[in-house]
């Protein structure tokens, strides 16, 4: 029987199939200790994190939004996941995860999957970077065989602890890390194709069991022997209390989720060449979020590194995910037994070479080589990251980034004063005509180039005020290069009008946009102005601007800012043929307003 393909599918044959079943096999291989060592770092039982990459590994691939991105539990989540277990137990982190799964069932629904792109790279780097520390410094206690070290919410504390407990350590937990480690390390080198972290699990599970059996703590003397199934479906405590007591961790999970999957669902377009669907995405992880903690699991997200091995290994489509999800269940129902001997010791290096991984050192030392206020965001969100928490980390630093923004924006605003160059072939507009003997007393010109917003519109209105020495007959704004205008630019702007319209002058606009022309008819300042007062080139406005003035002030006057200045200087009355220039200069261009 033939199967017709569509969608991500199109195409699809036994090939792909083929490929697809190698790229899950590989991946799930992969992932199996990875989500063990996730769920004992952020504070429960190794089999939830197996739990994990199984329902939300297979539920990720099947409803998200990327071809190729394949979930599960992440290095990123493990401080939060230890301190909502620290401060509200494990059964309240499995209704957090819910409350999580729901809000980013919510963001996809909305529609809100574009906004989560706008977080700066320098907060990205920054978060992450203090993650991978916090992730690093957190194993030394289990790569030394530290003993009674007892857990705190805080890296400071945590960090005395490790100083108290030291004289404890273990040499013989040391030698198994180290085997790991050096696997770890060494297999990619020799054996590109080969999990080093799954090598390095097995060689020193092997060194534990034969040569230090009872001297190093395993799964099984920690928290006893793996189940080889997955667990019966059981409802959390879902009572209206307890979830309004949860809805800050849920909004942390769901809002770190959400950016961690579209980035790497970003990094899986740049290798695959496929392009994902953000909202549908955030669809899926929402769901997969919500199912997962039925089973026990922890909340999960996509996977850069194993999302990235998907691809590398050949995966055609989504089903990969899900043969990586099923290839775990199948390990778990043959081998959870034997998981129990792997020496606690052997799990922290394959943490440790993670946080390095994920740590993003390069992008952290370019970022900071550049000296700009990216550098001093990046490393305010690293800190804070590190010795507070995630939540207070993003948040200053998404201030800060947004206050430099709106610096950097309103430094971009330039307003100058401007006459034609009449050296110029077409009569440039140019700032350096400008002089004291060379600025009409009557027609002031301003260039405006930027965006008029709230940081840039009192510089704009200022700017004008300090510059015009004279009450202007005439001022012409050449706003060509305005793409935007708020509420308060347009405030700015708007005075500026009634300031000059109160000493009998007139404002003419020309070349403005189709975005401040909508402000302007929306806030009524279009209105008041007058659509005949809107002019689509210089020229025009100019043309328009001499029919205006004050004949008599002219007469005498040695400025001869225009062509014309020479002419209206010697009489004080309109010279013939200017009638019909004034009355071709007042023929509008239509501006679709």
């Amino acid at each position: 029987m033939n199967i017709r393909w569509s969608g991500r599918y199109a195409g699809y044959n036994t090939n792909a199939l083929r490929k697809d079943v190698i790229s899950g096999l590989i991946v799930g291989i992969i992932a199996i200790p990875l989500g063990m060592a996730f769920a004992i770092a952020s504070g429960v039982k190794p089999e939830y994190g197996i739990y994990t990459t199984v329902v939300a590994g297979i539920l990720i691939s099947l409803l998200g939004g990327s071809r190729f991105q394949i979930g599960g539990p992440t290095g990123a989540f493990i401080p939060i996941l230890f301190a909502i277990v620290m401060e509200y137990g494990y059964d309240n982190l499995l209704v957090a995860g819910f409350m999580a799964g729901v809000l980013l069932l919510l963001m996809g629904v909305l529609r809100l999957g574009a906004l989560m792109k706008f977080i700066p790279r320098s907060v990205t780097i920054g978060f992450t970077a203090g993650i991978a520390v916090t992730i690093f410094a957190g194993q030394i206690a289990s790569f030394l065989g530290l003993k009674d070290v007892a857990k705190h919410e805080h890296f400071i504390d945590n960090m005395k602890e490790i100083g108290l407990r030291l004289p404890s350590w273990n040499p013989a937990a040391v030698v198994v890390a180290g085997v790991c480690l050096a696997a770890i390390l060494l297999t990619p080198r020799f054996f590109p194709k080969v999990p080093g972290s799954l090598v390095g699990l097995m060689l020193s599970t092997v060194a534990g069991v034969l040569f230090f059996s009872g001297d190093v703590a395993t799964i099984g003397s920690t928290y006893g022997s793996i189940p080889s199934s997955l667990p019966a479906l059981k409802l959390p405590d879902f009572s209206l209390d307890n979830m309004l007591s949860l809805w800050k961790p849920a909004l942390i999970i769901a809002m770190l989720g959400g950016i961690e999957s579209l980035l790497s669902a970003v990094v899986a377009d740049g290798m695959g060449g496929d392009r994902h669907n953000s909202n549908r995405e955030l669809i899926g992880q929402g769901i997969a979020n919500m199912v997962t903690p039925l089973f026990g699991g922890i909340p999960a997200t996509g996977a850069i590194a194993r999302t990235a091995t998907n691809i590398r290994n050949g995966a055609v489509s989504p089903l990969s995910g899900v043969f990586h999800g099923l290839t775990v269940l199948l390990v778990l129902v043959l081998f959870a037994p034997y998981a129990s001997h792997i020496p606690l010791a052997s799990m922290a290096p394959v943490l440790m070479v993670v946080a390095w991984n994920m740590s993003e050192r390069k992008e952290f030392a370019h970022v900071l080589r550049t000296r700009t206020g990216d550098s001093l965001v990046l490393v305010i969100t690293f800190l804070l990251t590190v010795f507070t928490d995630l939540t207070l980390a993003v948040e200053i630093g998404l201030a800060l980034a947004a206050i430099l923004f709106v610096k950097r924006m309103s430094e971009l605003l330039t307003v100058a004063k401007v006459l034609p160059d009449m050296d110029n072939k077409f009569s440039k507009v140019r700032p350096h005509v400008v002089t004291d003997s060379h600025d009409c007393p009557q027609i002031s010109m301003f260039t405006v180039e930027g965006a008029l917003f709230f940081g840039a519109a009192k510089h704009f209105e200022n700017t004008i005020m300090q510059t015009m020495h004279r009450k202007p007959k005439v001022m012409i704004l050449l706003m060509k290069k305005v793409p935007f205008m708020d509420i308060t630019g347009e405030r700015n702007l708007s005075a500026l009008v009634r300031y000059v319209s109160a000493s009998g002058g007139t404002v003419l606009i020309s070349g403005i946009q189709k975005q401040p022309l909508d402000m302007m008819a929306n806030t009524g300042l279009l209105a008041k102005l007058g659509e005949q007062q809107l002019f689509e080139h210089t020229g025009d406005a100019i043309d328009y601007a001499l029919t205006r003035l004050d004949m008599g002030r002219c007469a005498g006057c040695k400025h001869f800012a225009f062509r014309e200045c020479a002419e209206f200087s010697g009489v004080p009355a309109v010279q013939p043929g200017f009638a019909a220039k004034a009355a071709a200069a007042k023929k509008k261009v239509n501006l679709g307003v």
